[in-house]
Parts: structure tokens; sequence; C-alpha cells
């Protein structure tokens, strides 16, 4: 397979009709080589327009292409800004956000999926971001210490997966001026939503675009019924 030759396609065919514009972005989707975060019996389809599974249990995935690239596009991240992803994977996503901010802590439910994404970021020299094994609905907002890295603050934070809703613990997370990223909502149709903190206590809220992803574990799952 010519890998380069489909990492071209992917951009040009997938990515760019999607809006993603930012050649920052662009940039990047051609530089980290995604064949390499995928697992070896998939790899041929690492450049297609789909979720690819990284394990037997549900919901452990990659999102598709076109997501990743339109939430990194969303995010504007900055070399200065300090991020916190929710849901690690292969260690793609925080591979991507890496090459642009400082410093990235990304959390894993999942062991083994977690020691994966460390090894794949390792490969691939990446080397300002931790992959951290933890329930991140549970542990955040209660780091060890306020030396801790993961008590925080952010300015930026990435859901690799949907909620129903965003946890105000996450958005109390975020530095003034800092932005979170989130795919919320229930299926068939969900919204990427991008909330910026904009004071002490108040947030400005967009939704861009529709989409559906799978769940990330064990965050709060409020009732669909009105009476």
């Amino acid at each position: 397979m010519n890998y380069e030759q489909a990492r071209f396609n992917m951009i040009e065919q997938q990515i760019r009709p999607w809006e993603v514009l930012d050649s920052q972005v662009l940039s990047l989707l051609a530089v980290v080589r995604r064949e390499d975060f995928v697992p070896a019996a998939l790899k041929s389809l690492a450049f297609a327009d789909m979720e690819i599974a990284l394990s037997p249990k549900p919901g452990q995935c990659m999102l598709s292409p076109k997501v990743e690239a339109r939430v990194l596009q969303d995010l504007a991240v900055q070399k200065h800004e300090k991020v916190l992803e929710i849901g690690a994977g292969s260690g793609y996503m925080a591979a991507l956000l890496a090459h642009r901010a400082q410093q990235v802590i990304t959390l894993e439910i999942d062991p083994d999926l977690a020691e994966t994404a460390r090894n794949n970021l390792k490969k691939a020299g990446v080397y300002n971001a931790e992959v951290r094994t933890g329930d991140g609905a549970a542990r955040l907002g209660q780091a060890v210490s306020s030396k801790d890295p993961l008590s925080g603050p952010f300015d930026v934070i990435v859901l690799s997966g949907s909620v129903a809703e965003v946890p105000a613990t996450l958005l109390a997370m975020l530095k003034t001026g800092g932005r979170l990223s989130a795919i919320v909502g229930f299926e068939p149709m969900m919204r990427a939503t991008l909330v910026t903190r904009v004071g002490e206590a108040a947030w400005r809220t967009t939704q861009g675009w529709d989409t559906v992803a799978p769940r990330l574990l064990n965050f709060p799952e409020p009732s669909r019924f009105n009476f």
C-alpha cells in the first residue's frame, strides 16, 4: 500500500471538503503518521473515512480522520498552551495536539490501550505528551496535590468521544480564555460543541457541526424523558 498517496487522498478528498482549511492543521496531518497509531491488522484502513476499533470492547476506537481534523482546527491550539485530553485511545490525537501545544496530558481508562498509546507516542518521537491510566470521569478535580499537573488549570480540554452533556467539573478546570471541545448529545445526531471560558464564572458555547461518536465511559447520562 502506498501510504503517502493514501494520506494525500485522505486530506484532499475527506478533510478539505469538510471545511478543514487551516494550513497548519493540514500540514500536521501530512506529517504525523496515522498508520503508526492503528492496530497492525487494520493498517490498510488507517486513512478510511470511518472509526477504527482499537479493542474488542465497545466504544474503544479512533475517531474518523475528518472529525479529528475539524476538532483540531476548532481548538486552534497554541505553542504555549497546556492541554488535557480525555480518551487517549491509541495516542494519535495526543500526538497531533502535542505538535501544537507545550504539554499534553491524556487520560485513558483502559490500561492496555494506555500502554499502547505510550508506546506509539514514544515511537513517533512525541515527548511532550504524558499518558495516564485512569477514569477521567472520576478523577477530574481530584488530583493528589496542587503540584499534580492533572489538577490544572488547562488552556485546552479535548473529549475524544461523546458525552450527554459537558460536566461542570471540566469547565471549572479551564483557564480564562481556555477552550473545551466535546461531541455532545444523543444518537442519531450529536453536536460538536466548543465552550470558551470568558470570565471567572462565564462561558460562551458554540455548536458548529453535526456528527456522532461513541460514548466516553462513566460520564453522567441524564434522563431524556420530559414530563
